[in-house]
């Protein structure tokens, strides 16, 4: 009998769940419901994998992590791009559940992706609000969009739907407030993050709930995670510019939006900005760099546990 310690690939579909392993395993398909996840947790543990590797696809990944992360069992949930992108340095470039089971494998054998903590059920209960925040504010936004060139006799339809957009939107904010008050854990740490000028409750929030790793990790680790690490483009003597991708989009979008407050009411953030566009910086590029520095400053505040102090005026 063999002491190797396999890597488990899973593929999570709405219906079913493909897993594979390597070095050596049979792929296996099984359904994707509450009895079979508890008979495919055993399985895993009698097996005790190294480590499982699964995407993120939007939540439906969510409770077979859950189940696999409260069973003791190394899980790390990993970003699509990032294994379609070793699939294709590997030559695979067909795509099946099957496939994408082995290459997950292939992955977790070959990159060793750090299995992470799922937040607990009261983080991903806030998760699941601000997803669900955005999704109302983008259908908002359509609507209104579309109300400027709608015939008069669409008009009253797509006025009483924004009207009902606005007042779910309102009822989220205010559930997402009382969450947040019931708890004296978020509650101290959103007012941690909120000391600073130019954070307001949906940057604090959507740090807290979809950024746990904030103030845990060092900065560099922390900038590469959210994707606002500029990344060297250089080949032989060619010298590129550096660019940010890849990284949790929902995070940098929200920390975008309190850069451009900041900007305006954070001395320490106004003055970085000013000193890179008089020093030839282009404003983007500035704008980058102001993110970078904000969420940098986050990072220490929250492991540091101190609330921010505004900077010494001279005398």
């Amino acid at each position: 009998m063999s002491n190797v310690q396999p890597f488990v690939g899973i593929d999570v579909a709405k219906d079913h769940l493909d897993l594979a392993s390597r070095p050596g395993g049979k792929p296996v398909r099984t359904r994707n419901r509450e009895a079979e996840i508890t008979q495919l947790v055993q399985q895993l543990q009698d097996l005790q994998p190294a480590l499982i590797v699964m995407e993120a696809t939007g939540g439906l990944e969510l409770p077979l992590a859950a189940a696999l992360a409260v069973a003791g069992l190394p899980v790390a949930v990993v970003n699509p791009r990032q294994v379609r992108s070793f699939a294709e340095a590997t030559g695979q470039l067909a795509k099946t559940d099957q496939l994408d089971a082995q290459i997950l494998a292939h992955f977790a054998e070959a990159i060793h992706p750090a299995p992470r903590a799922l937040p607990d059920e009261q983080a991903q209960h806030m998760g699941a609000l601000l997803a669900r925040r955005r999704q109302l504010i983008e259908m908002l936004t359509a609507e209104k969009n579309r109300l400027h060139s709608a015939l008069a006799q669409v008009r009253p339809r797509l006025q009483a739907h924004i009207t009902w957009l606005e007042d779910a939107l309102a009822a989220l904010d205010q559930e997402l407030d009382q969450a947040v008050k019931d708890s004296p854990l978020w509650r101290a740490k959103e007012d941690l993050l909120r000391s600073v000028p130019g954070v307001g409750p949906v940057l604090a929030r959507t740090l807290l709930f979809d950024l746990p790793e904030l103030g845990a990790l060092s900065h560099k680790q922390i900038a590469k995670l959210v994707g606002v690490a500029p990344l060297n483009r250089d080949s032989g003597r060619l010298k590129g510019k550096r660019s940010i991708w890849g990284g949790r989009a929902v995070v940098r979008t929200a920390l975008y939006l309190a850069v451009l407050s900041a900007m305006r009411f954070n001395p320490v953030i106004k003055a970085f900005y000013q000193r890179l566009v008089q020093a030839g910086k282009p404003k983007k590029a500035a704008m980058t760099a102001c993110m970078h520095k904000l969420l940098t400053i986050l990072n220490a505040m929250l492991r540091n546990q101190t609330a921010w102090q505004p900077p010494a005026v001279p005398a």
